[in-house]
């Protein structure tokens, strides 16, 4: 047996990182294991092709949450966030939705469209801030379990009544219809402009395998309407030198507590004696001892590969084999020659230092989704795209650029398999789709990156490359994330516990998992 640590890490994501940080700052004496040649699992920037720097899996940052990066120090490591003010909605007939950080703009571009809507805009601001703060709350909190009489969890739930209950009226009714609509629903109570509706809704559809009329969607709206930026709800950014700064930045937080990163090394198993963690077995043979053993990994990974499943209770092998992580999106990462020209706002500015969506109308998310439904990738998907190299030119050889595409939906259960045909095919849908609104694209593609879900699981190692770890679905939250009675962090192994996105409170580039786990880990005797 090798060298004894207090805490092994599996995986280098943000996640994995944060809960090393904490760790190490407690005084830890902590190793993060991770099998690529590089940290930060989703959240990396990676050169792949010489000069052309691509945020291969992610792209934006606003989830991460403001304490971690006070508490990590992270902008003493280098963490840089770059502002993303503006969205632009191009349409097919010509014409654009153009929102950004000036306000009176914005609210004059709604009234060209419908001026009850910019009459509206504000009253839906105020309300989605309300309920984002509201919610909040649940970010930085432990899930009570509401099953068991010990006095904790019961202190828990009275605590979370007592907020939920100084709530006016109003906004717990509000509450109750985010919870459970659809987001085009939801937005229609406000909404008529059809280019607004289809750009909002389309965040309660990230990462999702569901449309914008998919009950429940509301939530993940919100989900994403809880990202902050220097106490600014809502606001997006981009961190310079890709997503992949903000994982090196945790990471040299973690290392300069005291933890140590290793990369090139894969897990194997998770060694359990006597009923209890004992260490790891690496890919490469070696043995490492440890009295806790932390996966980030998704929780297919941490409960039916690392460990034999047999050592966990049936109902909770049954819980985990049905989790829904079904993978539904596709990322294409585009070197370019030049800018692309908008056909709807020709030449270069501003608006192409925000993010470009191809969302025309509600209807167009929905028939995108319907293909999906039926084991078909979308061949007029629904795609956000942003140029980081207009607002980081460091991300691309001087006169050149990038542009990364999140695109939905593109099924990990593709009809007859992913193949590199149908790769390139989903591929060619998204590019012609790019095109209809830039007409130059075609022209100044010098190289092109295109994954499925089937290349992130491959690559990353997410289960079904779902980039959440699992469904952000009430049935898939707070105290059930990831089984009901084992969303406290704990496994049922002593000593083995998990801290990636398919724990509360869930996906994006948060770090609130590898938090909140790292401060269960802190108050345990292992």
């Amino acid at each position: 047996m090798g060298l004894k640590y207090d805490a092994i890490i599996i995986g280098g994501g943000h996640n994995g990182l944060v809960t090393a940080a904490y760790l190490a700052k407690a005084g830890k004496k902590v190793l993060v294991l991770e099998k690529r040649y590089l940290v930060g699992g989703a959240s990396v920037t990676e050169e792949i092709f010489p000069g052309f720097k691509y945020t291969v899996f992610s792209y934006v940052v606003s989830l991460l949450r403001p304490d971690i990066v006070r508490d990590l120090r992270l902008a003493q490591h280098g963490l840089t966030i770059l502002p993303l003010e503006s969205t632009l909605t191009p349409l097919p007939n010509g014409d654009s939705l153009y929102r950004d950080g000036d306000h009176y703009r914005t609210l004059r571009e709604i009234a060209r469209h419908a001026p009850q809507d910019a009459a509206a805009y504000d009253d839906y601001g105020r309300s989605m801030v309300y309920m984002a703060k509201a919610v909040k709350y649940i970010l930085g909190i432990v899930p009570p379990d509401p099953t068991t009489y010990h006095p904790q969890d019961l202190l828990g739930l009275v605590e979370m009544a007592r907020h939920f209950l100084q709530l006016p009226a109003d906004q717990l009714y509000l509450l109750a219809k985010l919870m459970t609509m659809s987001s085009a629903d939801f937005l229609e109570q406000w909404f008529t402009c059809e280019p607004l509706k289809a750009t909002m809704s389309a965040s309660g559809i990230i990462g999702t395998y569901l449309g914008p009329r998919s009950p429940g969607t509301a939530y993940v709206l919100l989900h994403h309407y809880m990202g902050e930026i220097d106490g600014a709800f809502r606001a997006w950014g981009f961190a310079k030198g890709g997503t992949g700064g903000i994982a090196n930045a945790i990471a040299r937080a973690a290392q300069a507590f005291g933890a140590e990163i290793r990369v090139n090394a894969g897990v194997a198993q998770v060694l359990v004696k006597n009923g209890r963690v004992a260490g790891v077995v690496l890919e490469n043979g070696d043995e490492l001892q440890a009295n806790v053993v932390v996966s980030s990994l998704d929780p297919k990974m941490t409960f039916l590969k690392l460990v034999d499943p047999t050592l966990f209770p049936p109902d909770l092998v049954q819980a985990i084999h049905t989790f829904n992580a079904r993978g539904s999106s596709g990322k294409v990462n585009l070197a370019l020659d030049a800018l692309p020209e908008l056909a709807c706002k020709p030449g270069p500015g501003r608006h192409l230092a925000g993010a470009i969506s191809i969302s025309p109308s509600v209807e167009y998310l929905e028939r995108a989704y319907d293909e999906a439904k039926y084991g078909e990738f979308s061949k007029r998907p629904y795609i956000d795209c942003i140029i980081p190299s207009v607002i980081d030119p460091h991300m691309a050889p001087p006169g050149k650029h990038v542009m990364s595409c999140f695109v939905q939906y593109a099924p990990y259960a593709l009809n007859g398999g992913w193949t590199d045909a149908q790769r390139e095919a989903f591929g060619d849908a998204v590019v012609d789709t790019l095109s209809e609104y830039m007409p130059n694209l075609k022209q100044i593609i010098l190289h092109r990156q295109v994954l499925t879900p089937a290349d992130i699981e491959t690559t990353i190692g997410i289960s079904q490359g779902n980039i959440f770890h699992g469904e952000l679905s009430l049935s898939q939250l707070f105290f059930l994330r990831p089984a009901a009675g084992w969303a406290k962090y704990r496994t049922p192994i002593p000593g083995y516990w998990q801290c990636g996105s398919g724990t509360h409170p869930g996906g994006g580039i948060m770090g609130a998992p590898g938090q909140l786990a790292a401060q269960e880990i802190l108050k345990t005797k292992n």
